[in-house]
């Protein structure tokens, strides 16, 4: 009788209670993955895995830690994480480590599972710099702009203004018999005809080309589209522009007496005139 009790006693080894870490452990050998597999999977120091699996709580940075370690392990097995936590605050109060705090300084400052990837942290560093990098290279330009110094005009700018056009008003004066030259200084198409409308020159003329107006023309007149590329002289002596830039002029005299006649100023308060088409065309003699 003795031995038929002993024989139906219970066995009180396969009904102990599982901590919260050999329930891991258990999991984890069922998959059949090492600790090194879990430590990868969750980024948790294979230290502290190990001693959750063998409920050594003092050798963990305290229950906030060991219960974001446990989660993340058991979440890398797919098991319970909230059930298991649950147990483990359990565990922790049993064991009167729920308030204990090892110092920080020997331990990671955070979960390492939830620690960004060296990746990551280097593609944030690299952001970071290249901002600093901007915003210097703008400061310096705002301040190199808002630092330039105002340019100083010279107070004998106004006298050597005077004394340059002094020879000019002293200059001798030009003959009307001298003969009148128009050379271009740049690519410029002219047209000179007579009070008949008769043509004497018609071209395009490049940089360096010039036309000798007839002296015996009757009242020669230019027209032209950029007179400014056109240098005029009598006799060798430059006289004031035919009209300003880039301005149509037609029926401008270009006899030495016309051009004589004209006043300095006279170029720059030219009206435009109409475009060369609307002159007749005339055959050359």
């Amino acid at each position: 009788m003795e031995n038929d009790l002993g024989d139906e006693a219970p066995n009180t080894e396969e009904f102990r209670f599982q901590t919260v870490g050999e329930q891991l452990k258990a999991e984890r050998e069922r998959q059949g993955l090492s600790l090194t597999d879990v430590a990868t999977r969750t980024r948790v120091p294979m230290r502290h895995l190990e001693s959750i699996e063998k409920s050594q709580f003092s050798d963990l940075p305290g229950s906030t830690y060991t219960l974001g370690f446990t989660r993340s392990y058991a979440r890398s097995l797919d098991m319970d994480a909230a059930k298991l936590g649950a147990e483990l605050r359990a565990e922790l109060s049993q064991s009167g480590h729920d308030s204990y705090h090892v110092p920080a300084q020997n331990y990671e400052p955070a979960d390492p599972s939830r620690v960004p990837s060296k990746t990551l942290a280097w593609t944030a560093a690299a952001i970071a710099a290249l901002l600093l990098a901007g915003y210097l290279v703008w400061r310096s330009m705002a301040l190199d702009s808002s630092q330039a110094p105002t340019p100083v005009v010279a107070a004998t700018d106004a006298p050597q203004t005077e004394s340059a056009a002094a020879p000019a008003a002293s200059a001798a004066p030009i003959d009307a018999s001298g003969t009148v030259l128009l050379t271009a200084t740049d690519t410029v198409w002219i047209k000179v005809y007579d009070a008949n409308k008769k043509r004497l020159f018609e071209s395009e003329m490049k940089a360096g080309d010039s036309f000798t107006v007839p002296a015996d023309a009757d009242n020669p007149m230019i027209v032209t589209g950029r007179p400014q590329a056109i240098n005029v002289t009598i006799g060798g002596k430059a006289v004031a522009p035919l009209g300003a830039a880039d301005r149509t002029i037609a029926d401008v005299g270009v006899s030495a007496s016309s051009l004589i006649a004209r006043k300095p100023e006279a170029a720059a308060s030219i009206a435009p005139a109409p475009q060369p088409a609307t002159i007749p065309a005339t055959n050359t003699p």
